[in-house]
């Protein structure tokens, strides 16, 4: 079973960027859709971005298209996030997930078919 640990969240002023880690043991990342999700205080967890074992297939939230991008590094068995021009709204804790055998369809809207989390990372934007 793959085992994921974020780093990289902090406290940055709107505008601002941030690269956010997720390295995994255990398991490759190449074989595995690994994900990025988000949850702010009183409010669901929220899909952010995710790559496709493989293929390399990216996918973005509507909220964080043109402004975050997602990728991995295989040598490094790593996942990086590249969060630029943060909103106030973009804070919240962000998780790194991984999974196997996920459809398309669950890659965005499925959070429980992924096979594991991390503990999360705090981001924090300050307007």
């Amino acid at each position: 079973q793959v085992h994921v640990v974020e780093s990289g969240g902090g406290l940055v002023q709107a505008g601002g960027s941030l690269r956010l880690s997720c390295a995994a043991s255990g398991g490759t990342i190449n074989t595995y859709t690994m994900g990025w999700f988000r949850q702010a205080p009183g409010k669901e967890r929220e899909f952010v971005a995710a790559i496709r074992e493989n293929s390399g297939t990216r996918y973005y939230a509507d909220s964080v298209k043109g402004r975050f991008t997602i990728s991995r590094d295989n040598a490094e068995n790593t996942v990086y996030l590249q969060m630029n021009r943060l909103k106030p709204e973009d804070t919240a804790v962000y998780y790194c997930a991984a999974g196997r055998r996920l459809i398309v369809s669950d890659i965005r809207r499925n959070p429980d078919r992924y096979d594991t989390y991390g503990q999360g990372t705090q981001v924090t934007v300050s307007s």
